[in-house]
């Protein structure tokens, strides 16, 4: 597939995955090689990655508790359209659909708790087929980077790697934050064996969508966004 069509169909997999549905192990050799291989600040490679597919580790992951940050939703509101024709027009942000009624309506204030049914991580790491933890040592700054900011785009690179080579082999992909976060990250560091100097940058659930899915993606024109020689000078 051309680099570029490969790049405009990733998407994240929010639907819950088939457990029963094992990634093959040479697709996931092939995903972790992706990560091998991206752009890392300095060729530090600060990163390790704990691949969890036991069903009984994944069980208990998805007992950690978790609580919905409000600074989270608030934010995240910001950012809403509340139909897809104001989503086309803003080229920019999500649709509000894909959240609890509250979070989606606009003039409503959002009601955290409509977020936290289960207060645990969930089905969605459970019915994974594997969880990925990507970690990494926040003592090894990327030199002259201030607060690393290096080493955070490096492990964005990491991301965007395995999550292409994971498009291309048609394994359903998707960025799990929650779990660097607080008390989560600690209790998931404990489940995992996780030294205490690393830290979680974030996890990725990996595997097949129970029920197919799409939702409506959409990217500003790059007209909206290059310039040529001057800021405010735009492309032919």
């Amino acid at each position: 597939m051309d680099i570029l069509e490969l790049i405009q169909q990733r998407q994240s997999s929010r639907g819950l995955f088939d457990p029963e549905r094992r990634v093959p192990e040479a697709h996931l050799r092939r995903i972790l090689e992706g990560a091998r291989w991206a752009p890392t600040a300095h060729n530090m490679q600060n990163f390790e990655i704990v691949v969890v597919d036991d069903r009984r580790v994944l069980d208990e992951l998805s007992r950690v508790p978790v609580e919905t940050s409000r600074v989270f939703v608030e934010e995240n509101y910001e950012q809403l359209s509340f139909s897809e024709e104001e989503l086309r027009q803003k080229k920019v942000g999500l649709l509000g659909l894909m959240f609890p009624p509250s979070w989606r309506t606009r003039g409503v204030k959002p009601r955290i708790e409509e977020g936290q049914a289960h207060g645990v991580l969930g089905d969605p790491v459970k019915m994974s087929a594997a969880v990925l933890l990507v970690l990494y040592d926040p003592a090894r700054r990327a030199p002259a980077s201030e607060h690393d900011a290096l080493g955070m785009m490096s492990l964005g690179c990491v991301m965007e790697n395995m999550w292409l080579v994971a498009q291309s082999l048609g394994v359903g992909f998707h960025v799990h934050s929650t779990m660097g976060e607080g008390h989560v990250e600690q209790e998931v560091k404990r489940i995992l064996a996780v030294p205490e100097r690393l830290k979680i940058g974030y996890g990725v659930l990996l595997g097949y969508p129970k029920e197919p899915g799409s939702y409506l993606r959409v990217r500003r024109d790059v007209e909206d966004f290059a310039h040529r020689n001057r800021f405010g000078e735009r492309r032919g």
